[in-house]
């Protein structure tokens, strides 16, 4: 059960780091040094935002169920 949890852990980790760097950024700094600038005025949609931040969240509580449960799996 243990490495099952620790397999999800691991690639809803690397899911949620490339959702993560999908979004768009807000101000200046490291995105607009990348692009993100450039990306953000070439027609992003605002349907597409909020999908993208609704997977995100699902993969974000699905992380943090995982180490939860990796957690208590552990310590009993």
């Amino acid at each position: 059960m243990t490495i099952a949890l620790s397999v999800v852990l691991i690639l809803c980790s690397l899911v949620l780091i490339m959702l993560v760097l999908l979004h768009k950024g807000k101000g200046g700094g490291l995105s607009d040094m990348f692009g993100g600038g450039v990306s953000a005025t070439l027609g992003s949609s605002s349907v597409v935002e909020r999908n993208l931040d609704r997977i995100t969240i699902f993969f974000g509580i699905l992380w943090l169920i995982c180490i939860v449960a990796l957690g208590w799996l552990l310590n009993h």
